[in-house]
């Protein structure tokens, strides 16, 4: 039995990470089987190229370096632990997966996005989610959002939090350019709309795909 293949996107800001959580906690309470993890990392050697992609003292990273290293995680991930994951039926539910690469590295930083198609197909196996949510906000929204939780000790701003605002304009046009490219798999979600409401749609959502009971949703 294959498994279901569930990503969240999202610019700097927009609760994808909260909204995971609420997913997984969603999942489990219905006694589905699922698997949390996130791109980059997810792994031990992914964690590693995480760490070098986010360090604030990277800065002088090329955005093809930046690109490979991406590639790299993804490919360690989708072997460890994406595939095997959905070949034993479970559902995964990754914070991040190759939109991102197409929405920062391609729309972001302007690399060419046949190479990080041909990129993405290779790290990936071929696999692709069923379903993506992303969680559209404004950029400078959430570039305020993230401003806040800087604020707590020893929490230090990443090097994608650190670029212009031009930038993360990019990044969303991207991902709104993937969506309407592919609306059968990606819905588009205002992140301003509150945790809970969010939480609840999301979960109307994948218990309709994964066909759950109508009683069993929140």
């Amino acid at each position: 039995m294959q498994g279901f293949f569930i990503t969240l996107e999202g610019g700097e800001g927009s609760g994808k990470t909260t909204q995971l959580r609420a997913l997984l906690t969603h999942l489990r309470s219905l006694e589905q089987e699922a698997v949390e993890t996130r791109d980059p990392g997810g792994t031990s050697i992914g964690n590693q190229i995480r760490n070098l992609l986010l360090d604030g003292e990277n800065a002088r990273m090329a955005p093809l370096t930046e690109l490979l290293l991406y590639e790299a995680s993804r490919a360690q991930l989708v072997r460890e632990i994406v595939r095997p994951a959905l070949e034993a039926g479970r559902i995964v539910v990754c914070d991040r997966f190759a939109d991102s690469t197409l929405a920062y590295q391609g729309y972001g930083r302007g690399l060419d996005l046949n190479l990080i198609g041909q990129l993405n197909e290779l790290a990936t196996c071929g696999i692709r989610p069923d379903l993506t949510f992303l969680l559209d906000i404004d950029p400078a929204v959430g570039l305020e959002r993230v401003s806040h939780r800087l604020a707590a000790p020893r929490v230090r701003r990443d090097r994608l939090e650190d670029e212009a605002l031009a930038f993360h304009d990019r990044v969303r046009q991207g991902y709104r350019a993937l969506a309407a490219a592919e609306p059968g798999r990606v819905i588009v979600l205002d992140a301003t709309h509150g945790i809970l409401n969010l939480a609840g749609e999301i979960g109307r959502q994948v218990d309709a795909r994964l066909g759950l009971p109508d009683g069993l949703r929140r």
